[in-house]
């Protein structure tokens, strides 16, 4: 139904997405990720490459192939269903190229995007430092220049796909300690063959496989040309990067929403209880049917979202809406999913648990849901009182509208 939304080109590199993730992603893939018999899926990343759907909305010349952020976004729902893990590998040459087709030199295109797009290098963003999540520019890894070269000392964790990873999208300080700290804060392509160390620490609940960890830098020099952007610049890097950043979390979540809600609904047409499937009670086809409502509004606010962006207007709205709607959505359908099957949904006869696992850091990562609330809500309130055109005023609608003695504010 979401088709005429779509274009042609749009439909078709979905179609193809859809048919990579049915014909060529071994179920065995998912199972050994998850019992962490896998560290990472680069042999994955190099097919979707093989099979030209890294980097859509690129330019030709890198290995992209032009398209739109709605085209990339239906894409994201075909490889969302794969879970959280593979969703990112999918999403951070995407997340990675913003950077650098945005801010990148023309040598940082040509060494790096292209060789990210055949998947002939892995990257990886290093954003949370142990100090903060949420406090991005509170980060207290450092940069010191020192002559062609800068010295970074520091580290970061929660980086998934760190223990494949080549190449590093990394922030540090480099302003002056007194500096704002929005004003002092750089993005640099660091490889990992600088002398970064790549360590696996943590045991997660979910995102298994995915390659997550800390990377850390000690005297680690890195080239003055491997800067992304202005020195001090990583403000408008950073604000860039966090439309992939969300809009891949909110393509993805969709895709997890949509699948376990798939495996829910055919169990519910075959499940009998008191002499009847399941699927003729209440309890469980509300559920499907609140479950079903709830994907297609999110999927028709990404696409929104998509196009908003696409039409180089500003999204930062939408897109922290798209984020928390689609994650959220993901989230409550997992849920009602697990109850509809039982005690069964519980176990790993059914992939609901292990997607319930992997949904529960979308509401994390990529800025948490309570940060998106306050963009939401920031954004909206300066759109709104900010307006250049003028509407019915309904506060003029109230039976006592005129009581000016009542309307006290301080």
């Amino acid at each position: 139904m979401f088709d005429v939304l779509l274009t042609e080109p749009e439909r078709a590199v979905r179609d193809e997405a859809r048919a990579f993730v049915r014909d060529q992603v071994d179920p065995q893939l998912l199972r050994d990720m998850d019992a962490e018999k896998i560290e990472y899926p680069r042999e994955y990343v190099q097919n979707l490459a093989k099979a030209g759907l890294l980097g859509l909305r690129f330019d030709p010349a890198y290995g992209g192939r032009g398209m739109s952020w709605t085209a990339e976004l239906a894409v994201l729902e075909e490889i969302g269903v794969l879970g959280t893990a593979l969703g990112c590998a999918y999403s951070m040459p995407s997340i990675v190229g913003e950077a650098l087709s945005r801010f990148g030199t023309e040598e940082q295109k040509a060494k790096y995007l292209g060789p990210i797009l055949k998947a002939e290098l892995i990257s990886a963003e290093g954003l949370t430092e142990p100090r903060g999540g949420s406090d991005f520019f509170g980060a207290t890894t450092t940069a010191t220049r020192d002559g062609d070269d800068f010295i970074l000392n520091g580290q970061k964790r929660f980086v998934v796909g760190a223990m494949g990873a080549d190449v590093f999208l990394v922030y540090a300080r480099t302003g002056d300690e007194n500096a704002k700290s929005h004003k002092a804060i750089s993005a640099f392509l660091v490889e990992r063959d600088m002398g970064v160390e790549v360590k696996h620490v943590y045991g997660l609940m979910g995102t298994r496989g995915g390659g997550t960890g800390r990377i850390v830098f000690r005297d680690v020099r890195v080239p003055a040309k491997n800067l992304v952007g202005e020195l001090n610049g990583g403000y408008t890097v950073f604000n860039r990067m966090m439309i992939p950043e969300r809009l891949t979390s909110a393509g993805g979540a969709i895709g997890m929403g949509r699948g376990v809600l798939e495996v829910a609904t055919r169990y519910a047409h075959k499940r009998k209880a008191f002499g009847h499937f399941i699927r003729d009670f209440q309890g469980v086809s509300f559920r499907i049917a609140e479950s079903a409502t709830r994907i297609d509004a999110a999927r028709a606010l990404c696409f929104a979202a998509g196009r908003t962006v696409d039409a180089g207007l500003d999204a930062r709205r939408l897109v922290s809406e798209a984020k928390k709607v689609s994650t959220e959505a993901a989230w409550d359908t997992v849920n009602d999913a697990m109850q509809i099957m039982g005690g069964i949904g519980y176990t790993h006869v059914f992939p609901v648990e292990r997607v319930m696992r992997d949904v529960r850091l979308a509401l994390i990562w990529t800025g948490t849901n309570e940060i998106m609330n306050l963009l939401v809500q920031h954004e909206y309130a300066k759109e709104l009182l900010g307006r250049s055109y003028k509407v019915r005023d309904v506060e003029l609608d109230a039976l006592a509208a005129d009581a000016i003695d009542e309307k006290i504010y301080e």
